[in-house]
């Protein structure tokens, strides 16, 4: 009974503490999110949506820096990272696509 006791306890103990920091939490639900974007990067067999998980890395990349007090850091990385390399992967997967179809169909 003291062992279950003791579980209980300390279950409690840490409900408590991660309901008292709420931003643990949240860092915890942006690095769960991160690591399963990561793994389906490496995963998913079809590249546009490797492409688009590899967005939802980056976005929690970004918003990590907004929890380090980093802002500009976190600004710069939606932009550049985000915005603009996940669309060019995206652009380029895309053209390389049709043109490996048109060559399968001949």
């Amino acid at each position: 009974m003291g062992i279950i006791t003791d579980i209980w306890n300390g279950l409690c103990d840490f409900t408590n503490y991660v309901w008292c920091n709420g931003d643990l939490l949240a860092f915890l639900i942006v690095a769960a999110l991160g690591v399963a974007g990561a793994i389906y990067v490496v995963t998913d067999k079809q590249p546009v949506h490797s492409a688009f998980y590899l967005a939802l890395v980056f976005v929690t990349v970004a918003v990590t820096y907004f929890f380090l007090e980093a802002e500009f850091m976190g600004v710069i990385q939606m932009l550049v990272y985000v915005g603009a390399i996940t669309i060019l992967f995206a652009f380029s997967i895309m053209l390389t696509r049709r043109y490996m179809v048109e060559e399968g169909e001949e």
